[in-house]
């Protein structure tokens, strides 16, 4: 059997669908994966009509999503699932017997030094052959909800209402959960395989059917009868799922005929790097890039029409009428694609992600905010160098576009025509230096990523660098009057700040 077709079989979960992946000629993990969350969709819909809270309760309902979520990554992992199961059962103990007021410190410790030993081990095991869904993925999203619960913990049961900002205030969690509870939170089937992250109160409301009524409140219109919303109409999901799914079926497309013919690695093809000229190696390196989001597209969009299907994922009413499934979407394709900012880029792409940083990094950190947070998140993906290559690249270039945008934009806005060529200018920049910041990202190792950035005479770091010093003290001060107005919303979901709960008004702020 040739390599090719030994990394097509190679994985550590089922086995059962070998003819499948030789068939469609995707890798067994891959295979197993898609089956999975394919399962999944169709278990969310059942979910919510036969296990609703109308007929089942909270107990049954929690169990039959820990079961299942549990059932597959058995199916997808194999043994490797008992790295999971093993960090959510240490912290569970912690939440419990540890004391309180540490409780936030101890998790992140334990489970972000858990998730750091894996990857670790993952960089010896598969020697950056990796698996595209190793038993990591589901790792490093419970690794956020463990935290992320353990701070919210921490809020409710240590610290005054006036200690916490309004979202926390919201958030706090006043009551340790149960097993049950803290089990299904972190393994439910709609989202331990690839996500989203969400907040625990938000599930919880979910499990015991108080999800849609809870933001309907916010719109008496919406509300039937004279009990207000304890009548509430029951939302369908469906179209949002079915848009959702073709968008899915548009980024698969994408995938199989476009991202396999501009391969990544070839930014780093000795011939190509001799011979081609740097506008070249520029363009080629901007498409790759745009080549190989789709299967980023593809895999957070299903899990959002899973938990959409199980009827999560309710944010609120639009501003024209319509019920909006975007809760706890986690990308923004529109806004990613139309970026004209890094700040932009990254509110609309990995949503929830960004949401956990904030939560548990940069809304805490006492100083150096910005580099902490980028730092882990970058130890939060992994130990691959070029995943610290590409967030520490992104710490010159955030500061750098904040100068830039601050000290001569306000130039730009007088005139329709000027304002169009500067997004123009600022879109294109703002996605050459997302390709070049996120390449070493895909290529992982030291020497790749010296390679590209050789080939690319290092000039987004030299120019992002060069613009932080020369403009740091020329900024053009900041109008008083729109230090309360928020930057554009990084989400559909932030147009409903006004109607819906305050954790989600934020959303756009995940990382000034």
């Amino acid at each position: 059997m040739g390599e090719r077709e030994d990394a097509m079989f190679k994985t550590t979960g089922s086995r059962w669908l070998l003819p499948v992946s030789a068939t469609v000629g995707l890798s067994l993990d891959q295979v197993n994966f898609l089956a999975c969350q394919l399962f999944a969709l169709v278990a969310a819909f059942w979910f919510r009509l036969c296990l609703s809270p109308k007929y089942a309760s909270p107990a049954l309902r929690h169990m039959v999503a820990t079961l299942f979520g549990i059932t597959f990554l058995l199916f997808c992992f194999g043994w490797y699932s008992g790295h999971i199961l093993a960090v959510v059962a240490v912290n569970y103990l912690l939440i419990l017997k540890g004391d309180i007021n540490n409780v936030h410190r101890y998790s992140m410790v334990t489970a972000m030094g858990y998730l750091t030993v894996c990857h670790v081990s993952r960089v010896f095991i598969f020697n950056y052959g990796i698996l595209s869904t190793d038993f990591s993925g589901p790792l490093m999203i419970v690794t956020q909800k463990i935290t992320m619960l353990a701070f919210q913990l921490h809020d409710g049961m240590c610290k005054k209402s006036e200690q916490l900002t309004v979202e926390q205030n919201h958030l706090a969690i006043r009551v340790r959960p149960s097993l049950m509870e803290y089990l299904s939170y972190n393994l439910n089937f709609l989202s331990v395989l690839v996500g989203p992250c969400s907040n625990y109160k938000d599930y919880i409301d979910f499990i015991e059917g108080k999800h849609i009524s809870c933001r309907l409140k916010q719109h008496p219109g919406a509300c039937n009868g004279q009990n207000g919303h304890d009548k509430t109409p029951d939302l369908s999901p469906l179209g949002a799922v079915c848009k959702k799914l073709l968008v899915c079926s548009a980024c698969m497309s994408c995938f199989l005929f476009i991202t396999r013919s501009l391969p990544i690695n070839y930014n780093i093809d000795d011939h190509f790097v001799s011979h081609a000229s740097f506008l070249t190696r520029l363009t080629y390196a901007f498409f790759s890039i745009q080549a190989a989001r789709p299967k980023f597209y593809f895999a957070w969009t299903l899990a959002d029409a899973v938990n959409n299907a199980a009827g999560y994922g309710f944010l609120g009413i639009d501003e024209s009428g319509r019920p909006s499934w975007d809760l706890i979407s986690n990308l923004n394709i529109i806004g990613i694609e139309t970026a004209t900012s890094f700040k932009t880029f990254i509110d609309n792409w990995n949503i929830q992600t960004g949401i956990w940083l904030k939560t548990v990094c940069y809304d805490r950190a006492p100083k150096h905010r910005l580099a902490l947070t980028f730092l882990l998140s970058a130890l939060w993906h992994g130990v691959y160098p070029g995943y610290y290559f590409t967030f520490i690249t992104a710490i010159p270039i955030t500061i750098a576009a904040r100068a830039i945008r601050r000290s001569i934009r306000h130039y730009f806005t007088g005139s329709r025509a000027l304002k169009l060529g500067y997004d123009v200018v600022t879109w294109a920049a703002t996605q050459l230096a997302i390709g070049y910041t996120v390449m070493p990202f895909l290529l992982l190792s030291v020497d790749h990523t010296l390679i590209y950035y050789r080939s690319m005479y290092f000039h987004v770091h030299i120019i992002s660098i060069l613009a932080a010093v020369a403009l740091h003290r020329k900024q053009k001060p900041r109008d008083p009057s729109a230090t309360t107005k928020l930057t554009p919303p990084s989400s559909s979901s932030s147009s409903f700040s006004a109607q819906c709960q305050p954790v989600h008004s934020n959303n756009n702020d995940k990382i000034n």
